[in-house]
């Protein structure tokens, strides 16, 4: 049985109860994201007994959100949207149940399993920014996209203040305390799968692919979900390129700075509930103006958005770099500017892969710009332990701003090529 296609009049109001239903499970996959986030690390170094692995929990779940994204985005190419991001949940709920029985149990190889597997749930949120902009209008793009992002504000500010609730949850269950974090984590992502099940419908990626089909037939035998394909059409496609590298390289320098402040505040002895707050105002930075990095992107074109976004993360930089160890107001705000740079080389890079991804191989092109993000990053938050260890907190923020600096230098070269051209 065929299902008739939407008419042009009934679009919209599709986009707007897809945004809606994306917005809805972005908070709550947010809460579960934040909350083990913010316990990673810490975990990892009381199991592992080395802070110089300390790194390395919080770098297994960020690899599991890069390669996780290649089943993924098979499976959105095969079933569409909601299948791949059901799929994703379920992978991470799975590893907070791992994680949990790893911090029990203190075997340092099954969190680094568990982490990778909670990386799934990265992956669901990142694919949600792009199942936003399916059925969107080109020059509403960054606006819809943002709004998704945004929604992840509730959830994964207050994820990181459960700290406190998840260690009574941990002590009821007769589980270590942090523990109960995982718990948290788990709770949200299932909740997210029931929402993402019963209100995602129409698909948002099955009806555009049709709709294309319909105004332009396509080989049917096209690959759409091959994230290998989708690096070839990056790699020959400039605004794509453009786009990858503008997530990417924000990424990398939003994580390697981020996953070692809570040990870095742990080693001035700040309690668990403050590092919470700072973590959530850092989440609040991420997320909180992502619809004015949007309108933005809309207006300017994406290149300056990210080269704002990229003086944004110096700042950060330097003000994170500067701070004592422990809690101070520097590092506050050096983890509130590390999120709202992020925010705009996010938004806008993606809004670029999204305007730049032909319609038969969105699903390649976009999860193959994740992967390379994904990747990115989770080098970056595995060398971010070790230069910690033996060279400090200050020296890790320094070699993040060179990284900002080496996106601002490609990008600011592509706009003038652009701008000449």
């Amino acid at each position: 049985m065929t299902t008739a296609l939407p008419t042009a009049a009934q679009v919209p109001a599709i986009q707007a109860r897809t945004v809606r239903t994306l917005m809805g499970s972005q908070t709550l996959g947010g809460i579960g994201v934040a909350s083990g986030i913010a316990v990673a690390a810490i975990i990892a170094a009381d199991i592992s007994g080395n802070d110089a692995l300390s790194g390395l929990a919080t770098t297994g779940q960020v690899l599991g959100g890069a390669l996780l994204t290649i089943p993924v985005a098979r499976v959105m190419a095969a079933r569409g949207r909601r299948a791949g991001l059901v799929t994703a949940y379920g992978l991470g709920t799975l590893g907070a149940l791992l994680a949990i029985a790893a911090t029990v149990t203190e075997i340092f190889v099954l969190l680094l399993v568990g982490t990778f597997l909670f990386g799934a749930a990265t992956t669901a949120n990142s694919q949600a920014r792009y199942a936003a902009v399916d059925l969107a209008q080109p020059d509403h793009r960054g606006r819809q996209l943002s709004l998704v992002v945004w929604a992840t504000t509730v959830g994964s500010v207050l994820g990181p203040n459960l700290l406190g609730p998840g260690a009574a949850v941990g002590r009821f269950l007769g589980i270590p305390p942090l523990a109960g974090a995982w718990v948290i984590s788990g709770a949200g992502f299932l909740v997210a799968m029931a929402v993402l099940s019963a209100f995602l419908r129409p698909d948002p990626l099955v009806t555009a692919r049709a709709l294309a089909q319909a105004e332009a037939p396509a080989d049917p035998a096209h690959k759409h979900g091959s994230v290998r394909h989708g690096l070839t059409v990056i790699r020959h496609t400039p605004d794509a390129l453009a786009g990858t590298l503008a997530v990417a390289g924000g990424h990398i320098v939003m994580v390697a700075v981020m996953v070692m402040t809570p040990l870095h505040m742990a080693h001035g002895d700040a309690e668990i509930e403050v590092i919470g707050f700072v973590i959530s105002m850092h989440i609040l930075g991420m997320y909180g103006l992502a619809p004015v990095a949007g309108k933005l992107t809309d207006s300017w074109g994406s290149p300056r958005v990210v080269l704002l976004g990229v003086v944004i993360l110096l700042l950060a930089c330097l003000l994170a770099g500067l701070s004592v160890a422990g809690f101070s107001w520097a590092l506050t705000a050096g983890l509130i500017l590390l999120g709202l740079g992020w925010s705009c080389t996010m938004v806008a890079g993606s809004a670029q892969v999204a305007a730049a991804s032909p319609v038969h191989d969105r699903s390649a092109v976009q999860g193959a710009a994740d992967v390379v993000m994904g990747l990115s990053a989770a080098v970056g938050g595995a060398l971010a332990g070790v230069v910690v260890a033996y060279l400090g907190y200050g020296w890790l923020c320094a070699m993040a701003a060179v990284v900002a600096l080496a996106l601002g230098s490609v990008t600011l070269r592509g706009l003038r090529f652009r701008l000449l051209h």
